[in-house]
């Protein structure tokens, strides 16, 4: 008890499903792995270590005899896709010349960026980046979160938090986390983020109900109270 793992490996083939569906022979397996993890460091440093920024949270791969499918889950599909599908055709084209294989780029939004541990996880790191108050950044995150329908959050900051000399360890929690139920659909992410002091590695666990009795996500509210203090402030 009390021993810490990955709250989506825990769950694979159980409750998950894989991130990479496909069947290989055991000489072509170790390549298609490789080719996989290729893919998503691409996407990775293409979408969210640069402009536009697309906040891609999820790269699902599945292979056909033929050609690979990759399914990108954004919260900015827009961002991906481009004028007129201009962008998506050169991200592919690139994807192909990578790997040397025929590739079909589908994207899929996410509705509620407050609902998804990975998303929250970048924000809170491209925050941090920018010298905000780390307190106060995960506090907001939190209340987001919980505001948009979550169960329960936790949020863990570690590493030199404010610039301190000694590096610690912050957390924030909302709501309930039964990470040792199977059952529980936990989401979760994890970013690091590179400051001019070191680096703050930030995980984000999100309870959003039991498999099947999930919480419907829905941020519309959240979004209508920051218009309303935009206006006020104008």
């Amino acid at each position: 008890m009390g021993q810490k793992v990955n709250p989506t490996g825990f769950r694979i083939g159980i409750t998950e499903d894989w991130r990479s569906r496909w069947f290989a022979p055991k000489a072509a397996y170790a390549e298609f792995l490789i080719e996989d993890q290729k893919i998503r460091k691409y996407v990775d440093a293409k979408l969210n270590r640069q402009p536009p920024y697309a906040a891609v949270a999820k790269v699902e791969i599945e292979r056909t005899r033929n050609e690979v499918k990759v399914l990108l889950h954004t919260a900015r599909p827009g961002l991906v896709i481009g004028p007129k599908g201009a962008e998506v055709d050169k991200l592919k084209e690139e994807l192909e010349d990578l790997i040397d294989r025929k590739i079909n780029l589908n994207t899929i939004e996410i509705k509620v960026p407050d609902g998804n541990a990975k998303l929250i996880a970048e924000s809170i790191s491209e925050q941090l980046k920018k010298r905000a108050g780390f307190r106060r950044v995960m506090k907001m995150r939190a209340e987001a979160a919980m505001a948009c329908g979550a169960m329960g959050i936790k949020i863990m900051c570690k590493g030199r938090l404010g610039g301190s000399e000694m590096a610690r360890r912050e957390t924030q929690i909302r709501g309930s986390i039964p990470l040792h139920t199977l059952q529980a659909h936990i989401d979760y992410g994890v970013a690091t983020c590179r400051t001019t002091y070191g680096a703050i590695g930030i995980k984000v666990w999100l309870y959003r109900g039991r498999y099947g009795e999930e919480a419907v996500l829905d941020d519309s509210h959240v979004r209508s109270r920051g218009r309303e203090r935009r206006g006020k402030r104008g």
